[in-house]
């Protein structure tokens, strides 16, 4: 069993405590996915029972402030655990060296994916102000269907249908949706009903998606080292992914100027393709992709014809008490300014 997690108070000369959280159940090894590093590793023991937790999807430790834990509804705190900042600080080190990363003063943010497809991000003070922030996400459906997620209420009946027929005809799928709101999850499930013959290549800048499909490359971001060098940034890994004939290119998620790069593949022959983007809204779209287009040097009338070649539906996805449902579906058009805007479509189109 590993080694328990320790408090050592500030100031404090007495032999150190052992930390609350709650001892690790009997049976929480056998509750962890056999492919996630679970309380066996030394570094996930101070929240292995939460991991062990099937409802859990993701945990916040907030320095010296305590865990928070969200099981769908939204982060709670967790009254019986806590830590010194120096323990948490400890904690964040651990869980980023499994990701093959360090982080220190000198690279005080760092996001790692660790075996299982857990994602942790931590930040360290000064940066984090109030204490190490460590954040991890935790995959529940590790290779979701349109089928599971029908039955888990993303979606009502009659839409799964919809949904495959887009698949079916090659449409290029753009999912938005704020954080959390179940982006990722949806796109597995859609990429997971393409035709067994196909290939599909995702970009991702953490490896996130998981595929009920046979022939799935994954293609991870990697960020520069201590001197500035090395880095793999998406832009140029959707310009790699060309060369490696994909049936369908996949970009986990626009955040910057590799929205330009993806738009040229869909509008030169790559059909098939998708990727996500953070809105709040279906009609708060074509804002958030003129503020990536500007960072790629796209203008907004440029972008605006870009988007409406390249994307044949815009799914947006919200999260409301605990549930993560697809609430519209969109197609992207050129307005009478130029300028790109969502026209929203029944679910029969």
């Amino acid at each position: 069993m590993p080694e328990p997690f320790v408090v050592r108070p500030r100031g404090a000369v007495a032999p150190a405590r052992v930390l609350a959280p709650a001892p690790v159940p009997a049976g929480v090894v056998a509750a962890v996915p056999a492919a996630m590093p679970g309380p066996r590793h030394p570094s996930l023991a101070p929240l292995a029972r939460y991991l062990g937790d099937p409802e859990v999807t993701d945990l916040f430790v907030n320095g010296a402030a305590g865990l928070f834990v969200d099981r769908g509804s939204g982060p709670v705190h967790e009254p019986g655990w806590a830590a010194a900042e120096s323990d948490v600080r400890d904690l964040a080190v651990a869980l980023i060296a499994l990701g093959g990363r360090h982080i220190d003063d000198a690279s005080p943010a760092v996001d790692v994916r660790i075996d299982g497809g857990i994602r942790v991000h931590a930040v360290l003070p000064p940066v984090a102000a109030d204490g190490t922030a460590i954040s991890l996400r935790v995959p529940r459906l590790a290779r979701p269907t349109l089928e599971s997620l029908e039955g888990a209420g993303m979606f009502d009946d009659g839409v799964r249908w919809s949904l495959e027929r887009l698949v079916e005809r090659r449409e290029n799928l753009l999912i938005s949706g704020a954080a959390g709101a179940g982006k990722t999850t949806l796109l597995g499930g859609l990429l997971g009903c393409a035709p067994r013959h196909e290939r599909i290549i995702t970009i991702e800048d953490v490896v996130e998606l998981q595929l009920a499909h046979p022939h799935h490359v994954r293609l991870e971001a990697r960020q520069p080292n201590l001197e500035g060098a090395g880095g793999i940034g998406l832009a140029r890994l959707v310009r790699e992914a060309l060369r490696m004939r994909p049936d369908r290119l996949v970009v986990g998620e626009c955040r910057g100027e590799e929205v330009r790069e993806l738009l040229s593949a869909l509008n030169t022959g790559h059909d098939g393709g998708a990727g996500t983007v953070h809105a709040n809204g279906l009609h708060d779209v074509p804002a958030r992709l003129e503020a990536l287009g500007a960072l790629a040097g796209l203008d907004d009338r440029a972008l605006a014809r870009q988007v409406a070649s390249a994307i044949g539906r815009v799914l947006h996805v919200e999260r409301s008490n605990g549930a993560r449902r697809l609430v519209a579906v969109g197609r992207p058009f050129v307005d009478d300014r130029g300028r790109l805007a969502i026209e929203e479509l029944p679910w029969s189109e």
